[in-house]
């Protein structure tokens, strides 16, 4: 897939090593890595098979999560103009091959 990054400093978390240990600590970094290492391999976000994928509900409706480590999560949404969705409006998953990483942490602090 082809990810883009909501602003620098998620960027900077998700680029470099020493930023993401120090904001996340070296587990949940190790686990970023290997989970944005999935997403680049991936064509669709439906191929994702670790981490838990799960679209989000709620405030957070529109979004997609994979686990990281210490009850932090990697969550994004599709990145395209226009969203592919199906017919009942819902977002379709499997036509997403763009996405923007939005957040990184643990949303339910």
């Amino acid at each position: 897939m082809k990810i883009h990054f909501k602003d620098k400093k998620i960027r900077e978390i998700c680029e470099k090593k020493a930023v993401a240990e120090k904001k996340l600590g070296a587990d949940c970094a190790r686990k970023l890595r290997v989970r944005l290492d999935d997403l680049d391999a991936a064509i669709r976000v439906t191929d994702l098979t670790a981490g838990r994928p799960h679209p989000l509900k709620g405030d957070r409706a529109g979004q997609f999560a994979v686990d990281l480590a210490g009850g932090r999560r990697l969550v994004f949404a599709p990145d395209h103009d226009p969203c592919p969705r199906h017919h009942d409006g819902s977002i379709d998953w499997s036509a997403v091959t763009i996405i923007c990483i939005e957040y990184i942490g643990d949303y339910h602090d």
